[in-house]
């Protein structure tokens, strides 16, 4: 390692050399001179080359500074090298050194001709003849070049053959110093090697040059066939070059260009953003990432999205390189994509709004609810401050507004509202066609010298556009509907699409609901009609009755009646029609009528029950159910008999007993052939029968024997008033048994009732 041709050496703490090689002690033209020593001096008794150059001793060195050892300039390098280290503890790399050089070799003639004995060459013992100085450039040394000075010449024809070759270019040393660690890991001095570097020749540097050109022009190509804009910034983000790019685009001089005059051309609401961002990065040494917008010099605007990166040298940043590249087009098919996305998101969502409607509107089944659906539809879909229906009268020539007071609307002159007044609906309605107005000035303009606007009107009001829309039927108006907007607004085409099929839509459910509603009151009229007008009044019987119908406006066959026979005994009979509408009314009128003629001849509950089969057999539809329960009852001893086809049994109540269910057999419903019995029938004084139909135990959330046996438990709750006085007995189950229920079908509940004193 002593003639290694690599610089080798350590360094203690106190940085003075502990061992060196050869190689270091000729560094910096040192070869052959002895360092001097503080204590001792030069030995000039030191065996010199053959060559004449004095051979280096290493072991002279040991306790030596480097500015004791080498040239000032590599001594002060070296010792700052050795501090940084001792004081960081890390490595650390340094080129720009002396050579190394490597120790003379002895001529191939010399050691052909050594004896035997003769010690093998490259041996510290070994002599070296000079034999004659060829100057070389380089020596390959374990396949690192290493330059010398000289190396013996070989002597014969030939003999530069192959020696001076091409210049390489010029040695320099690189130094590697790095700490050196004990068993414990405690830094105990500092190691050096250093290696040769060569620097390129002339030729290959030029030729380094010409490709470094070569890619310059390749990336300057490169950038301007591209839509980027180059640009260089100095360490506080000034641009300190020019970019004759930027300038042609935003036609900015080189003056208004440099310094932060470049952010005169980014737009005014990106300005104060991107000068901000751009001063944080300078500051903090981070990557640039923005996009903005440039004027450029025709007054327009283009996106740019820009990327610009700090150059570092020796840890410190000495410019800034970014590039800014045009991404307008792609902004624009951005901007496309997401107005065309939107705009399929809406139609998908009026879609889906005006399937939700139409579901609506199939269960509405009265205007009012109709009107409630638009009104919901109008608000959620569309943004609608208020809407209204209109009607047209039976007259054909007023309009009814459903829902909503026009008193103060802007477009409503006020008074009846006629066909012949002017307004939204009203043109509407005439034209058979939308009326679209944007804001108060189009409502002047479109009902110019047909409507006088009042601007304190407008004013008042906090509607500032209208949407009137015709319902028609088979092409006959049935009304009109309007929206109002608390703000001006254009209706676009796919707006006005989906207004126009709300409004089919409502128009078919107004015109449903009109002709269930006249249904509805025909079978409702038809019902009660069928029903005593009042219950007739029997001594010793106090008799009370109640029909209620449906919430849902559906008229059921629920019935009850009660009147006198000829041997003055009362038959009662409560029954129902299966069924909704007038066909159930109607049955529950052939019933009625039938079941009186039937008792005028033979009264027993079996023979009318019997009866009943027949006719029903010979003039009713087979899937026509129809049940009914038959007193005939005595009322000076309350003593009778009961038949029961199909209906609910009697609820008994007697003073100190538990409400019971009456037992008599059920039986088919009318129309089933069965034999019809008849079973006594005992009401003693101070006692209660109540009769019924299913509509007041049975329900969507509550079975027919939980209705029973909740009836029962409601009755037990009454006390002794109630059960005295038939009519809030009445008023009381039905309450009870119909609270938190919704009523989805006719209740219809008949009490008799046995005073306990007896007959007046």
């Amino acid at each position: 390692m002593l003639e290694a041709p690599v610089g080798l050496a350590l360094f203690g703490t106190d940085m003075r050399f502990r061992w060196v090689n050869a190689a270091l002690t000729r560094l910096g033209g040192q070869a052959g001179t002895a360092p001097s020593h503080p204590s001792t001096p030069p030995d000039p008794s030191t065996p010199s080359h053959p060559s004449g150059a004095a051979s280096p001793d290493s072991s002279g060195w040991a306790g030596l500074l480097p500015s004791q050892a080498w040239p000032e300039p590599i001594a002060t390098r070296a010792e700052n090298a050795l501090r940084e280290v001792l004081a960081k503890g890390v490595p650390l790399a340094e080129a720009g050194y002396p050579a190394v050089t490597a120790p003379a070799a002895p001529p191939l003639s010399t050691l052909a001709a050594a004896p035997p004995d003769a010690a093998p060459p490259g041996t510290p013992d070994a002599g070296v003849p000079a034999v004659g100085d060829v100057p070389v450039s380089t020596v390959p040394v374990n396949d690192v070049p290493v330059p010398a000075s000289t190396v013996p010449a070989p002597d014969g024809p030939g003999a530069d053959a192959g020696q001076s070759g091409e210049e390489t270019g010029t040695i320099s040393g690189c130094a590697s110093w790095f700490p050196v660690h004990d068993a414990t890991g405690k830094v105990f001095g500092v190691g050096l090697i250093m290696l040769n570097m060569a620097s390129p020749s002339a030729e290959a540097a030029e030729a380094a040059a010409a490709e470094i050109r070569r890619s310059e022009e390749r990336y300057r190509s490169l950038v301007l066939g591209g839509a980027q804009v180059v640009w260089v910034a100095s360490p506080d983000g000034a641009m300190k070059e020019d970019s004759p790019e930027w300038r042609w685009i935003t036609g900015q001089s080189v003056e208004d260009f440099t310094g932060f005059g470049w952010l005169n051309s980014i737009h005014p609401e990106d300005r104060e953003r991107v000068e901000r961002d751009w001063r944080e990065c300078v500051r903090t040494g981070k990557v640039f990432d923005d996009r903005y917008r440039i004027r450029t010099k025709g007054g327009s605007y283009r996106h740019y999205d820009v990327r610009a990166v700090p150059i570092e040298r020796d840890g410190k940043i000495f410019e800034w390189v970014g590039a800014s590249t045009d991404v307008t087009s792609q902004r624009e098919a951005e901007e496309m994509r997401g107005r065309l996305t939107e705009q399929l998101s809406a139609a998908a969502l009026r879609t889906a709004r005006l399937q939700q409607a139409t579901s609506m509107l199939a269960e509405a089944l009265t205007v009012e609810q109709v009107v409630e659906v638009i009104t919901e539809v109008g608000r959620t879909a569309i943004g609608a401050l208020r809407s209204a229906v209109a009607l047209l009268e039976p007259d054909g020539a007023r309009l009814r507004v459903v829902n909503d007071d026009l008193r103060n609307a802007p477009d409503f002159a006020g008074g009846q509202l006629t066909l012949e007044t002017p307004s939204v609906m009203t043109k509407a309605i005439a034209t058979r066609r939308p009326v679209l107005v944007e804001d108060p000035e189009d409502l002047r303009r479109q009902f110019d010298g047909e409507l006088e606007i009042d601007p304190d009107r407008v004013a008042r009001s906090d509607e500032r556009s209208w949407v009137g829309l015709p319902l028609l039927a088979a092409g006959a108006p049935l009304g009109a509907l309007r929206f109002s907007f608390g703000r001006p607004r254009k209706i676009t085409e796919e707006e006005r699409v989906f207004l126009e099929a709300l409004a089919g839509q409502c128009s078919l459910a107004v015109e449903r609901a009109g002709l269930y509603e006249r249904e509805h009151t025909t079978a409702e009229t038809l019902q009660r009609s069928l029903l005593p007008d009042q219950l007739p009044s029997v001594p010793g019987l106090v008799l009370e009755a109640m029909y209620r119908p449906a919430k849902k406006m559906e008229i059921g066959g629920d019935w009850y009646d009660a009147f006198r026979l000829a041997d003055q005994r009362l038959g009662v009979a409560v029954g129902d029609v299966m069924g909704k509408g007038l066909t159930a009314a109607a049955g529950m009128g052939r019933v009625r009528n039938a079941l009186r003629a039937l008792a005028l001849t033979d009264p027993r509950p079996a023979a009318v029950l019997g009866g009943l089969d027949r006719l029903f057999s010979a003039t009713e539809q087979d899937e026509q159910v129809t049940t009914v329960a038959y007193l005939v009852i005595d009322p000076e001893t309350g003593e009778g008999v009961l038949g029961n086809a199909g209906h609910l049994p009697a609820l008994l109540l007697e003073t100190g007993c538990a409400p019971r269910f009456c037992e008599v057999e059920e039986g088919t419903p009318l129309g089933v052939p069965s034999p019809r019995k008849q079973r006594k029938f005992s009401l003693r004084p101070g006692s209660t029968a109540v009769f019924y139909s299913d509509g007041l135990v049975e329900n969507r959330n509550r079975g027919l024997d939980k209705g029973l046996e909740e009836l029962a438990a409601v009755a037990a709750r009454a006390d002794e008033d109630l059960l005295a006085r038939p009519e809030r007995l009445l008023e009381y189950l039905v309450e009870r048994m119909l609270a938190g229920h919704e009523q989805d079908d006719d209740v219809t509940v008949l009490v008799m009732h046995v005073p306990a004193g007896g007959p007046p």
